[in-house]
C-alpha cells in the first residue's frame, strides 16, 4: 500500500502543469483576387479623310495598354458603339476620327454625361477634325482642325514638365510630323502641354492662319467632372512607333481615367 501511495504521490508531483490557452489565431489570408483593368473604347471611324496609320494606331494603342498594365482597349470603327449602357463599362473614349460621324443625339448626349460624370475622353490627331456640326464636341475638345500649314522636322516645346503625359520629355525636342493648327481655340480654356516652337516653321505661308503664332499641339482640360486629354500628333506610322509619343500617350490616357 505504501510502495502505490508513494509511486502516486510522486505521478502527481511530476505531471506538467495544465496548458494555458494562447492568443487565438488570425484569420488566414487566402489568395488576393486581382483588381480588373480600366478599359478604354477606341473609336477610329472615318466619316472624312482616313487616316492610313488606323490599324498600326489600334495595335500599338492595345499593347501600350497590355504592356503597361494600365489598361484593356477595345477597338472598334463602329459609332453605334457609343451608348449609354456600352459606356457604362468603360473608364474612358478615345477617338481618332473625321468628320461628322453617325451617331443620334441620344449617343451624341450619351457621349456628354459619361465625360461629365468623371470619366474621361481622349482625343488623338484629327479628333479635332471630327463634329464641325456639333458645338459641344467642339468645346469639350477644345477647339477644331483648322488646316496643317507643315509636315517636316519641327521643334516642340514642352510646357508642363509635370503632366503625366511630358514628364518623360526634356524643354524641347524635335520631331518629323504633320502639324496642326486651331480655329475656335483659345489658351484660357485649355491646359497646354505641348506647343511648337514658331521659330522652328515658316510663318509667311498661305496655309499659316493664326497671326498670335500660338500653335498649340497638346492639352488637357476639365470638363464638368471628367476629363479630357488631347494630343494632336499622331499622324506618321514613325511617330506611333516612336517611344517618347507611346508614353506621351499612356500618361494622357492615366490622367483622363484620373488613375
Amino acid at each position: 500500500m505504501l510502495l502505490f501511495a508513494a509511486a502516486g504521490l510522486s505521478l502527481l508531483f511530476c505531471a506538467a502543469p495544465p496548458t494555458q490557452p494562447g492568443p487565438a489565431a488570425g484569420p488566414v489570408d487566402g489568395p488576393s483576387t486581382p483588381q480588373p483593368r480600366p478599359k478604354v473604347l477606341y473609336l477610329t471611324q472615318s466619316a472624312g479623310f482616313k487616316h492610313a496609320v488606323l490599324p498600326l494606331s489600334e495595335q500599338i494603342l492595345s499593347d501600350i495598354g497590355r504592356t503597361s498594365g494600365a489598361f484593356d482597349a477595345t477597338v472598334t470603327q463602329d459609332s453605334a458603339q457609343i451608348s449609354a449602357a456600352n459606356l457604362a463599362t468603360y473608364d474612358a473614349v478615345i477617338f481618332y476620327t473625321t468628320g461628322e460621324l453617325p451617331m443620334d443625339e441620344t449617343q451624341k448626349q450619351a457621349l456628354l454625361t459619361f465625360v461629365k460624370g468623371g470619366k474621361g475622353f481622349v482625343g488623338v490627331h484629327s479628333a479635332t477634325d471630327t463634329f464641325y456640326q456639333w458645338p459641344e464636341y467642339g468645346e469639350m475638345i477644345g477647339g477644331y482642325f483648322n488646316d496643317h500649314p507643315w509636315h517636316e522636322d519641327v521643334t516642340i516645346r514642352v510646357e508642363d514638365r509635370s503632366s503625366a503625359a511630358t514628364r518623360h520629355l526634356p524643354a524641347q525636342f524635335s520631331l518629323t510630323e504633320e502639324i496642326y493648327q486651331f480655329r475656335d481655340w483659345s489658351r484660357d480654356k485649355v491646359h497646354v502641354l505641348l506647343t511648337l516652337d514658331p521659330a522652328s516653321v515658316d510663318l509667311s505661308g498661305p496655309r499659316v492662319k493664326r497671326t498670335d503664332r500660338d500653335f498649340a499641339l497638346s492639352w488637357t482640360r476639365e470638363f464638368g467632372s471628367g476629363r479630357v486629354f488631347y494630343t494632336a500628333l499622331g499622324h506618321e506610322p514613325a511617330v506611333w512607333q516612336d517611344d517618347r509619343f507611346q508614353q506621351h500617350l499612356l500618361g494622357g490616357i492615366r490622367w483622363a481615367m484620373g488613375k
